[in-house]
């Protein structure tokens, strides 16, 4: 299955290969596949009975900094704006709260590890089903190239942010088609 990760700062040069842009500026329905994106009803890992609207929603809601904890109100965020918390703001970033109300900090790794590719992958199988099974068809008649930010697909690479488009990549190689519904 021909499925590349291209950086989308970068012009690519493929005219054999369907380009799909999955970034949060990318366009209907791809779009869906943005950590940013609100599919809404997404569970929060170690956080029974809460939910997020998006990925990057739970990201961001249990970041810690030196001068603020686990933000809530991220979790609710429909607009794919305003999620971002940054060290410019609260200082450097001391962890990952162990879900929202965890006694105790995840390192970087870990938090990726416990957080991130968990929800990440929960979407896929839960909200992009049919989107997956699109990919997947169109990477068995021609070559796939998904745009993103950065194309970093190895979580235990922390020398640069992790690629969704990596893992939407991985997924399809890892799994067949599970629904042929139109997302």
């Amino acid at each position: 299955m021909p499925i590349e990760v291209a950086s989308k700062r970068r012009k690519v040069k493929r005219p054999d290969a369907m380009v799909i842009d999955v970034t949060s500026r990318g366009p209907e329905p791809w779009v869906r596949f943005s950590p940013f994106y609100p599919h809404g009803q997404i569970p929060v890992p170690m956080s029974p009975g809460v939910f997020s609207e998006s990925v990057e929603g739970v990201w961001q809601a249990l970041k810690v900094f030196e001068s603020a904890d686990v933000d809530p109100a991220k979790l609710a965020v429909t607009s794919m704006k305003g999620l971002k918390r940054t060290v410019r703001r609260f200082g450097q970033v001391r962890g990952h709260r162990a879900g929202l109300t965890g006694d105790h900090l995840l390192d970087y790794r870990t938090a990726r590890h416990e957080i991130y590719l968990p929800t990440y992958r929960w979407v896929l199988e839960n909200h992009l089903q049919g989107l997956v099974a699109q990919l997947h068809d169109l990477a068995e008649s021609a070559d796939v190239v998904l745009l993103d930010y950065t194309t970093n697909g190895d979580p235990d690479d922390l020398s640069t942010p992790l690629s969704h488009a990596a893992l939407i990549a991985d997924h399809l190689r890892r799994s067949a088609p599970t629904s042929r519904r139109a997302e």
